[in-house]
């Protein structure tokens, strides 16, 4: 790690000094020490890929296991395995969202290829770009957003989606992107391998020609790279100053929204932004894409806020519902709650996860009902949100106490008897723990 920084400190120099140059040196920078930091830096406790290797059993020769490794990468020996699919549940449960497991070795090297990569698009990326980067997170782009919209005075919200992104990320198009900035012949060639490697599921290989590395750690960068010159620097540098009025985008990996004071602009962009993507083989949800007045509501209308339809409007973004509502001291300002669907969706998994450990002592429930409460309190938590968070808890009780009930075919579980066993094993109460305000 000593060694490491530096070398990242000093590609980031070379990015920032020369915004123009592509990189074809790089992969020196990949010796045994670089390798061991990226298994540091690597998830120990997720489920094996393909090979059935894990952490442990590749830990009893870690030194030689890298020193090879690193043999077969240099030297364009290393095949890049099939990923290894399953099903998780998304939305409403109704739909499921494809997830690929790599092996452990795929993991540490694209880890080590994010870890050179990372430098030198850091200080290309636009301060509009968010997702999974060093030091930024969702409640940075929601206060971007907030202080954006608030500004500008609400105006006109484009809320986007794109169809399967992930999916559908067109391998050529990104190889020619990447070439603006990386042309280092050993690192391009793992990437591409990883392209190719191709998913297993159900016993069968699949291959396709789009679609980023199913479940790797150098996914999200090779995403954020594509839309970093698809939408980012095209909204910068060819949208922005043809517009009249003011606008802002905030992107959050491929979820974005863009705000606008006129309305002609932003039907403009919503016409051309379409034609764009489909340039680069991306594809807007009809249904889930939508442009909106989210003006501020004139002095004197009531606290939901009318807008210029006569009837209040919303959007959604990173989970919170965005809405015009009166602070404590009378003025109007954007407030968040969560979003109907992330909270049903979270109430499903808990109630589920009561359902198959409805058996388990009541204490280590108890344990881990508090540990899920927190995590949601520690997203959702923010200023302006209590009522939800309280509504949420409430909803967690009463999933609590239904499963509690079907532990035994008398049903004896009854409120009164659910209220005493609370005293002593009480849910974590609802708090916010984030502030929407800057001091």
């Amino acid at each position: 790690m000593d060694t490491v920084s530096p070398k990242q400190q000093r590609i980031a120099e070379l990015a920032k000094q020369s915004p123009q140059m592509a990189f074809t040196s790089l992969a020196y920078h990949i010796d045994l020490e670089w390798l061991g930091e990226a298994y540091r830096r690597t998830r120990k406790d997720g489920a094996a890929g393909v090979d059935g290797v894990t952490a442990c059993e590749y830990e009893q020769d870690l030194q030689g296991n890298l020193e090879r490794l690193l043999n077969r990468a240099k030297s364009g020996s290393y095949r890049a395995p099939p990923v290894r699919r399953v099903h998780i549940p998304k939305g409403d449960g109704q739909q499921t969202r494809p997830l690929g497991i790599p092996t452990l070795e795929d993991k540490i090297l694209q880890r080590a290829v994010v870890m050179l990569l990372e430098p030198i698009y850091e200080h290309d990326f636009s301060d509009s770009s968010f997702g999974y980067r060093p030091k930024r997170s969702p409640h940075s782009a929601l206060d971007v957003l907030r202080e954006n919209a608030i500004e500008g005075q609400g105006g006109w919200i484009l809320e986007v989606d794109i169809r399967q992104f992930f999916e559908t990320l067109d391998h050529d198009h990104l190889r020619s992107l990447l070439n603006h900035r990386v042309r280092d012949g050993v690192v391009l060639r793992l990437i591409g391998k990883w392209l190719k490697a191709g998913v297993l599921e159900n016993g069968n290989v699949r291959f396709s020609d789009s679609g980023s590395p199913q479940g790797g750690v150098i996914s999200p960068l090779l995403a954020n790279i594509y839309l970093h010159y698809v939408l980012d620097v095209w909204f910068e540098q060819e949208v922005r100053p043809r517009l009249g009025g003011r606008t802002w985008l905030v992107r959050y990996a491929d979820d974005f929204v863009m705000g606008f004071t006129d309305e002609s602009d932003a039907r403009r962009v919503q016409e051309v932004l379409s034609k764009r993507l489909g340039k680069f083989g991306l594809t807007i949800h009809p249904d889930k894409t939508r442009l909106l007045p989210f003006q501020r509501p004139k002095a004197g209308t009531s606290g939901k806020g009318e807008t210029v339809r006569g009837r209040p409007e919303t959007f959604d973004f990173l989970g919170f519902t965005h809405y015009w509502s009166h602070s404590r001291y009378g003025n109007w300002v954007i407030k968040r709650k969560t979003a109907a669907s992330r909270f049903r969706r979270a109430l499903r998994t808990i109630s589920e996860w009561c359902r198959r450990h409805r058996h388990d002592p009541v204490e280590d429930q108890q344990r881990t009902l508090n540990h899920k409460l927190r995590g949601h309190y520690g997203y959702y938590g923010v200023t302006g949100n209590s009522h939800a968070l309280c509504a949420f808890r409430r909803s967690v009780r009463r999933v609590w106490r239904k499963w509690l009930n079907r532990r035994h075919r008398k049903r004896s579980m009854t409120w009164r008897r659910f209220e005493r066993l609370e005293k002593g094993y009480p849910l974590l109460a609802a708090r916010a723990v984030r502030s929407i305000y800057r001091s």
